[in-house]
This record gives C-alpha cells, sequence and structure tokens, in this order.
C-alpha cells in the first residue's frame, strides 16, 4: 500500500498541556484508517492536526513532521487555504450552510474561483452522486438544506467537501448523531469512496471500525499505543492496553 501521509514524532500542546506525545505513524493512501480509542484521548486533535484546524487556536504549539506526499504541511510556505481544498472535513453533526441543497454543494467550487453556471451544475451533480444523495434530492435543488434529513444533511455535507475534488477525507465520528440506517448509508458510501480517497475516521463505535476501516489506531492519553491491519488489532492486539479497551474493559 502506498503512503499518503507520514507523521513523525508530532508532539502538540494546548499551552503547558501535551495532548499528543511521540506519535509516530504512516496513512496509507486510498483505504480508510480509523482512529479509536476512549474520549479525550488526543483523536480528534490528531484528525485536525492533517488540515491544520489546530492553528485556529492560539495556543497551540506543533513539534515533528507531518508529511504529506513527502512534504510537510506545517511548512511556512505552505498554502493552508490549498491546503484544506486537498483535505476536506466531516464533521460530528451534520452541518449545511442555511442555503438551498445546490449553494451548498457550490459554495466551495465558487470560492475557487468556478463561476460558470454549467460548471458548477455539472460539478453540483457529480458531487451528489459520488455522496450518493443525488437520486433522493435531484428535483429540489434549489429548497433549503436543512429541510433534509440527518443522514441526507450528513452526505450533503460530504458532498459539499468533495466537490472541490480532495484527496484526502477527515471524518470525525460522521455517523454519531445518526440513526442505524442513515449510519449504514455512510457506512457504505465511505466504503465506495475510499477507491478515489484516502478517508481517516475518528470513531467510538468499535464495530463501525472493524467493519469497514482497513487499518485501526488505537490512542490513550494522548499517545498511539498500536496500530496496524484492523482485523489483527481486533483479534491479536499486542498491547495488552488495546486488548482491555477493544474488550470493554475500560473506555
Amino acid at each position: 500500500m502506498n503512503e499518503k501521509i507520514q507523521i513523525q514524532n508530532l508532539d502538540l500542546y494546548y499551552g503547558n498541556f501535551q495532548a499528543l506525545n511521540g506519535i509516530n505513524f504512516s496513512i496509507g493512501e486510498k483505504a480508510i484508517t480509523a482512529l479509536i480509542g476512549p474520549s479525550g484521548c488526543g483523536k480528534s486533535t490528531f484528525l485536525r492536526v492533517l488540515n491544520r484546524m489546530n492553528d485556529l487556536i492560539p495556543s497551540v504549539r506543533i513539534e515533528g513532521h507531518v508529511l504529506m506526499d513527502k512534504k510537510n504541511i506545517n511548512d511556512k510556505s505552505v498554502d493552508v487555504a490549498e491546503l484544506r481544498k486537498k483535505v476536506g472535513m466531516v464533521f460530528q453533526k451534520p452541518n449545511p450552510f442555511p442555503m438551498s441543497i445546490f449553494d451548498n454543494v457550490a459554495y466551495g467550487p465558487r470560492i475557487h474561483g468556478i463561476k460558470e453556471k454549467g460548471k458548477l451544475e455539472e460539478i453540483v451533480e457529480q458531487s451528489l452522486k459520488l455522496a450518493v444523495l443525488w437520486d433522493e434530492v435531484k428535483d429540489r435543488l434549489n429548497s433549503g438544506a436543512l429541510g433534509l434529513s440527518g443522514g441526507q444533511q450528513q452526505r450533503l455535507c460530504i458532498a459539499r467537501v468533495l466537490s472541490v475534488e480532495p484527496e484526502v477525507l477527515l471524518m470525525d465520528e460522521p455517523t454519531s448523531a445518526l440513526d442505524p440506517i442513515s449510519t449504514l448509508k455512510v457506512e457504505e458510501l465511505a466504503q465506495e469512496l475510499k477507491k478515489r480517497f484516502t478517508i481517516i475516521m475518528v470513531t467510538h463505535n468499535m464495530q463501525q471500525a472493524a467493519r469497514i476501516s482497513d487499518s485501526t489506531a488505537f490512542f490513550l492519553n494522548g499517545e498511539m499505543v498500536e496500530y496496524g491491519k484492523t482485523d489483527l488489532i481486533f483479534t491479536k492486539p499486542h498491547d495488552k492496553r488495546t486488548e482491555d479497551y477493544i474488550t470493554g474493559r475500560f473506555g
């Protein structure tokens, strides 16, 4: 498997508090990597390192290297807007903009300078098809996005991310606010999208990680305890702490 992202000796501090400690691993291209671990163990903080969302917090300090396609994303020469186009993010709660379904998906391409109506229509259709939402909304593209169900809103947010042609998709517990049927749709969608994108997903749901990810990283107290192929992490973990977490002894 080709490596898309390499993490080398990553430390992250909020002021004097160290939230991530000595993280080292590589994330494969066009695969789903699950990040598991108890609340507050650093999973979401780590995810936000990958698109530099932590830059928005004044007290944050990062040491070590995060290489994407062998380039350090924290280098001063990196255009953060360009990085966030390449590394899209889907959040825990669906957060569509209070505008039409069409305008939600066209928002990113417009920001990046695409104004031509025909081109925008093509991007919107393609992104909604990729997010397996087109057939459900194609007759009401001008309706407000907030009128969609929770599961549809989350797939719309995925379509919005896909509209700017990212390479990496970050998903921070993308199904935790959804019902089981919508959850299944998002999981099936992720399985389909990994053919084209590198997906990194934080999940509290062990069964979800086991079902859909290729590799799993277990975080605990800001450290990455264990990383490997998902089936091995779940059946033959090397570290007792991983085993204890997976079998529900803590967490």
